[in-house]
């Protein structure tokens, strides 16, 4: 299975949101580009970033930080956070990320999601971020009044290469993944589904093993707050 540190960059600085809510938010001294060389030394070979500014603006505020943590360090590299054209897909591809994450865009408009996939094959993967059993949008702002099952059913076909389930309620909670809706969701969904949101200790990783079509985790507040130590994280890496 496959574990991502995460990196969250708001004003260049890494940081966590509690539920989403960016007035809820922890700043951490280190830089993104810091911690993505911390991650690299301890052996780590996937990494999950989120552009924060992005997701608000719907621009690609911190291409310049990401386009150094691509060029400095060898690391499977997937970035979500305000990607709403097919442009600025092409600006992350041509710096070197494996994987585009579309959220709010994707939900909001299915015909961008089956393009980008077409024009993007094995590049595209869809961030599913949901709030009882509903998909919100917009920096989770807003509720889509979509649900998560009957989406994925609708986009199932496009050519996703990677899912990305969050449950908001868990999001930087420390109170473990939503086991069983991710389940739920990896039944329906045609690709691998990442695991995200409420990593609280080592035993979350060792519950995701084993369960089927789960590619991997993501692990952020857990590492930035100690409670999982990088050196036995990478113990349970086994991709």
């Amino acid at each position: 299975m496959k574990i991502f540190p995460a990196i969250d960059i708001k004003d260049k600085k890494c940081v966590r949101l509690i539920k989403g809510d960016f007035n809820n938010k922890t700043e951490y001294e280190t830089s993104p580009v810091d911690q993505a060389e911390k991650y690299k030394e301890h052996g780590f070979k996937n990494l999950h970033i989120v552009d924060l500014d992005g997701a608000l603006t719907g621009k690609t505020v911190n291409l310049d930080i990401i386009q150094q943590i691509v060029h400095n360090f060898d690391l499977n590299i997937e970035v979500g956070g305000g990607i709403r054209t097919i442009d600025s897909i092409q600006k992350y591809i041509d710096i070197g990320v494996e994987k585009v994450i579309l959220g709010s865009a994707a939900i909001k408009d299915k015909n961008f999601l089956k393009e980008a996939c077409q024009k993007f094959p094995n590049k595209i993967a869809l961030g599913l971020d949901a709030k009882d059993g509903y998909l919100s949008v917009s920096g989770w702002k807003e509720n889509s009044n979509q649900l998560t099952l009957d989406f994925l059913k609708e986009v199932n076909d496009f050519g996703v290469s990677r899912l990305i389930y969050t449950d908001i309620n868990r999001d930087g909670m420390k109170q473990s993944p939503n086991f069983e809706e991710t389940i739920n969701v990896a039944n329906v969904s045609n690709c691998p589904v990442i695991i995200s949101g409420g990593v609280s200790s080592i035993d979350d990783i060792k519950n995701a093993k084993g369960l089927k079509n789960i590619e991997g985790i993501i692990v952020g507040k857990a590492i930035y707050d100690g409670d999982i130590s990088l050196d036995e994280l990478i113990k349970e890496i086994d991709a």
